[in-house]
């Protein structure tokens, strides 16, 4: 049975190649989704991890339900459905790795997830649950996912956030940051990107976002910032981290593997997140920096996620990133 579960998408990334000899551009079909990607990095650092979910019953979809397999992670509580196909994501990229996005997604098969289809025996017995906000665009989703992670909270169970914002899946702006603030008060952990947390909470300074999350019943947040590492925040205060200097190829997946390993240290730790302190926080995020760092010197999400050995090596070998 997992003790660390993934709620939501997992979908097709399409990564650009190159490009034919006629110079039309080549894509490669990768397996990714924020959820599914932090469940396959806990499980390669050695978590027993679960995915919570939905996917077409189409070739995209039993593609995907196999490459959860093939690393490890339970599949019992994925869903394979008829009613619609998996998501698509085509995936370009700038010359500095980072990533735009287009999405073939109308609803999509992961909204089609309820309440009802969970084993809530595996999920009260997990210790973290990480979620984020895009299933939110479509019912029933919209309703399943505020049920399961009270549900997996009022059995503590460590609830961690990332909201992950993709405007292009929301009818306008205001929809969409609206529907992500409404689960701040279900997380223990947030995980967001300094944009993120400037939407969630109007404040443009890191520490003044922080405290407006822990007004809402956030006990940690970690605000990640690309090339600039990360801010972890704890009521006690904040440290900010730089990130390592390896060469990135693609960020895709990068930030996922992050909170991957960032979730896998405060499980291993073995405290309720209150209990947690700034130092232990620092630790996480450090090996979490180091994940990120190891996983944008790879093409794709889910197949550039590093094992342990490679972020211990990152840690000792890669000098720290100063700008």
């Amino acid at each position: 049975m997992a003790k660390f579960y993934s709620l939501g998408e997992m979908l097709i990334d399409f990564t650009p190649t190159g490009k034919t000899d006629a110079g039309i551009p080549i894509f490669e079909q990768n397996p990714g989704g924020a959820p599914a990607n932090v469940a396959v990095q806990a499980a390669r650092l050695g978590v027993d991890a679960g995915f919570i979910g939905k996917v077409g019953q189409d070739m995209f979809g039993t593609f995907l339900k196999q490459t959860l397999v093939d690393n490890g992670v339970d599949t019992k509580n994925m869903f394979l459905t008829n009613d619609a196909a998996t998501s698509l994501a085509f995936v370009q990229l700038s010359e500095t790795g980072d990533r735009d996005f287009s999405f073939y997604r109308d609803p999509g098969a992961d909204t089609q997830i309820r309440f009802a289809d969970v084993d809530k025996d595996d999920l009260a017995a997990a210790k973290v649950l990480c979620f984020g906000s895009l299933l939110l665009t479509a019912e029933p989703a919209r309703t399943a996912v505020p049920e399961l992670v009270a549900f997996a909270r009022e059995h503590g169970v460590i609830t961690a956030y990332d909201p992950n914002w993709r405007q292009p899946l929301w009818p306008d702006d205001e929809t969409g940051i609206q529907a992500m603030k409404s689960l701040l008060p279900l997380a223990d952990v947030v995980k967001a990107a300094d944009e993120e947390l400037e939407m969630l909470t109007g404040c443009t300074a890191i520490e003044d976002g922080a405290k407006a999350l822990f007004e809402l019943g956030v006990k940690v947040v970690v605000v990640t910032r690309g090339a600039k590492g990360c801010v972890v925040c704890a009521k006690d205060g904040c440290v900010s981290l730089p990130t390592y200097d390896t060469k990135v190829i693609d960020t895709t997946g990068s930030g996922d593997s992050f909170f991957g390993a960032f979730l896998t240290k405060l499980m291993e730790t073995e405290k309720p997140v209150s209990d947690l302190t700034l130092d232990e926080l620092t630790d996480a995020a450090k090996f979490g920096n180091a994940a990120g760092s190891v996983c944008a010197t790879k093409k794709g999400a889910i197949p550039a996620l590093p094992d342990r050995a490679a972020i211990e090596t990152c840690m000792t070998a890669v000098p720290l990133l100063v700008l």
